[in-house]
């Protein structure tokens, strides 16, 4: 450790790429340092531009991704409910508050809600045929739901 600086690593010779393709952990570290000391014409700022950007779209493809599960959940409880069950019930309810927490933490994704939505059902209405047996044609093409239903704790599709 650099005592002077409080850095994990020196400063004198950051490596742009090399090191960001052989050391991901130690490049993201030099690139702290770099960026805390203002050395900017150091920093390797197009592997910086990369990561972040790559960040946002996880962000998205995380509220997607509970959305589909959220949205499958909620098509088997509609078009199966005499299988509905405590576990769906509780995965509806958990992926509810998850997306809700996510969204506290991303409130810019909110806009973006409606096609989030929508890929998620693409997705739900082609995994509730795989798991439910029940043809295609069974499934609505376009979500049935609005945005608040989807979120609204107290709506259950019936």
């Amino acid at each position: 450790m650099d005592a002077r600086r409080g850095s994990h690593y020196p400063l004198a010779m950051p490596v742009k790429s090399a090191l960001y393709d052989s050391d991901f952990y130690a490049w993201s570290r030099e690139q702290v340092d770099l960026l805390r000391a203002g050395r900017l014409a150091q920093a390797d700022i197009e592997h910086i531009a990369e990561e972040i950007d790559s960040m946002g779209r996880t962000e998205k493809r995380e509220l997607v991704s509970r959305l589909e599960v959220l949205m499958l959940h909620l098509l088997k409880g509609r078009y199966q409910p005499d299988k509905r069950g405590p576990s769906w019930e509780a995965s509806i309810r958990v992926q509810r508050d998850r997306i809700e927490d996510h969204l506290d933490d991303n409130p810019s994704l909110r806009p973006l809600l409606p096609q989030a939505i929508a890929t998620a059902h693409r997705r739900a209405r082609l995994d509730a045929v795989a798991e439910t047996g029940l043809l295609e044609a069974t499934f609505p093409e376009a979500c049935p739901w609005t945005v608040e239903q989807v979120l609204d704790d107290g709506f259950w599709p019936g």
